[in-house]
């Protein structure tokens, strides 16, 4: 994998957390984007459950710079493999992510486990 692109909306926008300090050390900004879907309010850290509504998740889409490693430890944060608690709270997934101009691939990482007592996060965008 020589680059890959990783669409991030959420804890790792948020300067003050490690893992997004990691992540802008090793990646590019590519542009702003947004995935068909529900944000849900979690606690301490959204979910997203991509679907085909109207509505929209809003985000940043970053180039990783070397994938393998750096998926190895956002995998990690996100409580996503084989080695973590089954099942994994959330999965990393292709979405077909929209910017201003085009239609691409992204990594994500969507919630994986029920949504029933959630609370939605209305208008898609994460702010805490």
């Amino acid at each position: 994998m020589k680059s890959a692109l990783l669409f991030v909306y959420g804890t790792l926008l948020n300067h003050n957390n490690e893992f997004a300090v990691y992540l802008k050390e090793h990646s590019h900004f590519y542009a702003n984007g947004k995935v068909r879907g529900k944000l849900y309010d979690i606690g301490e850290y959204p979910g997203a459950i991509l679907d085909k509504s109207d509505e929209y998740i809003y985000g940043v889409i970053l180039q990783i710079d070397d994938p393998e490693v750096v998926f190895s430890e956002i995998d990690n944060y996100e409580g996503y493999g084989d080695e973590q608690p089954e099942p994994n709270e959330f999965i990393r997934v292709s979405a077909d992510v929209e910017t201003a101009s085009e239609i691409v691939p992204c990594y994500t990482y969507v919630y994986n486990l029920p949504i029933d007592s959630l609370e939605k996060i209305e208008g898609g965008r994460y702010v805490k």
